[in-house]
């Protein structure tokens, strides 16, 4: 099983902590997300993943240099960003011949188990697999309409949402959703997702933790918060 793991991102919202520290590498508990996404992967039964890297790529090489254990990690550098699905279809042939790979943010905070969106995806035999939450701020997020388990409207960051169903940005895809992309730079949200309307499967977080960590309030709250839970 491959993973792509986004972490490309600025991180300009948690400037300055950002100006120089990755924002895959600002630490949650004493451990850098990157290693928390690389062990959950890992435990998954991922056993290679892809990081794009941009913003302090060097750092981040050298963290993954001194790394032991987990998947086979590969790093490409992004000299000017491709965007999130621009990153998939520049390396799609990561995944040629691949049954299914995973696509995850880096940014995101969650003890979700991506097993259980692995066998979502198996189980379900659609081309693309999203992981779902209900958003207490459907205006900040992709919102998706669904019906008996298929999305059959998906709009991102919408001004008036249809609902609170949100996207996780955790995703299961065949390898035939990169001929739906083109050159980059193309994002996952506004670029690929709408072109899944109908053909997309979704499988719910539950009660899952889940928090993007892009704000200084939301790193507190996840330094917080993940504390509490690794400690329960």
């Amino acid at each position: 099983m491959k993973a792509f793991l986004l972490a490309a991102g600025l991180g300009t919202r948690l400037r300055p902590l950002t100006d120089h520290t990755p924002k895959c590498l600002v630490e949650i508990g004493g451990r850098p997300m990157l290693d928390i996404w690389l062990d959950a992967l890992a435990a998954a039964g991922v056993d290679e993943v892809l990081v794009n890297l941009h913003h302090l790529a060097p750092l981040v090489r050298a963290h993954l240099a001194d790394r032991r254990g987990g998947p086979v990690v590969h790093t490409v550098e992004e000299p000017e960003l491709l965007g999130s699905a621009g990153t998939l279809w520049t390396n799609r042939s990561f995944v040629a011949g691949e049954e299914m790979f995973l696509a995850l943010n880096a940014d995101n905070l969650t003890d979700f188990d991506p097993r259980v969106l692995i066998d979502a995806h198996r189980a379900g035999g659609a081309i693309a697999t999203l992981s779902v939450f209900h958003a207490p701020d459907p205006t900040r997020c992709g919102i998706l309409t669904v019906e008996n388990g298929l999305v059959t409207d998906f709009t991102e960051k919408p001004a008036e949402p249809s609902s609170d169903l949100a996207n996780a940005g955790m995703y299961a895809f065949s390898p035939a959703v990169l001929d739906l992309i083109g050159p980059p730079p193309r994002d996952i949200g506004y670029d690929l997702l709408p072109k899944l309307v109908g053909q997309a499967r979704v499988v719910s977080l539950g009660d899952s933790w889940f928090l993007d960590i892009g704000t200084p309030a939301a790193l507190a709250r996840a330094r917080d918060e993940w504390q509490s839970r690794r400690a329960s």
